[in-house]
């Protein structure tokens, strides 16, 4: 089915209301241990044709991996946890994606701003907090699945892109998930590059980190890296990478997962939390001013200097 090339934006007049503290995507979202979903949300938003070519097209990510992933969580995050700025926060977001549409090698037009593309990275923005609590936490019911994909709509209405490709509710959604995963997805460039990690950078970080000693430590992380991806993927999106995944892997990794969980629940709550997200729980418990300037990316992770007036980049200073 070609896909509609529309940006639309939303039909509804009224404006979406901020997801607040009592919220689950307030409470797992902004949780580090999401980082460890990085390659499987890549890879998954990567494999929708339209996307893939954006990225293929008009993306440094593969330049500056560690860098863009750590940046990007600071807006993508506050469209969450920004309260009363959040919408603003959304709309630029949505911002940086206006620029990237074209052509791709198989002649399909594209756009970033279609509201099926769009939606189907928010599907994988979704989908994470779920997978984490269901591998490395502890999973979450029936209704609290229906509550998270409320809020994920909720959020995903923030942007002011029309609703059209959002399903109803969460039964719908898993039916659109698996009905993306077997028929739309498909191994691109953008995919195969993605997962290519096998020169991966040191993390920027860890710059007191010889690099000769990230280079030995680089190839079992990478390892375990992609044997996780792999088991977060549906069977489906499995075969079409031509990887296969034993009840063996499958019992290795809810076995880490138990251990993660485990470990994970002695970190004090503020510390498990990326710093957009921790700040916003100060502000609402009153520990710092309600108008407190939002956290921004650490300057580590900016963009090339050649590229920080890209309107694409989100570069706060």
């Amino acid at each position: 089915m070609r896909p509609q090339l529309d940006e639309t934006l939303d039909e509804r007049p009224d404006e979406p209301t901020p997801l607040g503290p009592d919220s689950l995507l307030w409470r797992y979202f902004g949780d580090w241990r999401g980082l460890i979903l990085a390659l499987w949300a890549g890879s998954m938003q990567n494999m929708h044709p339209q996307l893939g070519a954006g990225v293929e097209e008009h993306s440094r990510f593969f330049d500056e991996r560690w860098e863009r992933l750590f940046r990007s969580t600071y807006p993508i995050g506050g469209v969450i946890y920004d309260g009363d700025r959040a919408l603003q926060t959304a709309r630029e977001v949505r911002d940086y994606h206006k620029t990237i549409k074209g052509v791709d090698k198989h002649g399909r037009p594209y756009s970033a701003l279609n509201p099926e593309t769009f939606w189907w990275a928010q599907t994988t923005f979704i989908l994470t907090p779920v997978l984490v609590c269901e591998y490395f936490g502890r999973p979450l019911t029936r209704d609290q699945k229906e509550q998270i994909y409320a809020e994920g709509v909720q959020w995903y209405r923030m942007y002011g892109l029309s609703s059209r490709p959002v399903p109803p509710d969460w039964d719908a959604f898993v039916a659109y998930y698996e009905h993306m995963c077997a028929n739309v997805l498909e191994v691109n460039k953008a995919t195969l590059d993605v997962r290519d990690i096998s020169r991966l950078a040191k993390p920027p970080a860890l710059p007191w980190l010889p690099d000769t000693v990230w280079r030995v430590l680089r190839i079992p992380i990478t390892r375990q890296m992609l044997w996780v991806t792999t088991g977060m993927y549906p069977e489906t999106v499995r075969r079409k990478l031509g990887l296969t995944w034993t009840r063996r892997d499958e019992l290795a990794l809810r076995t880490l997962g138990r251990a993660v969980a485990l470990g994970w629940s002695l970190v004090p709550f503020d510390r498990r939390m990326h710093p957009r997200a921790r700040a916003a729980w100060q502000r609402v418990r009153g520990e710092i001013p309600a108008d407190a300037p939002l956290v921004q990316t650490p300057a580590r992770n900016l963009p090339p200097e050649s590229e920080r007036d890209n309107p694409a980049h989100y570069c706060p200073f």
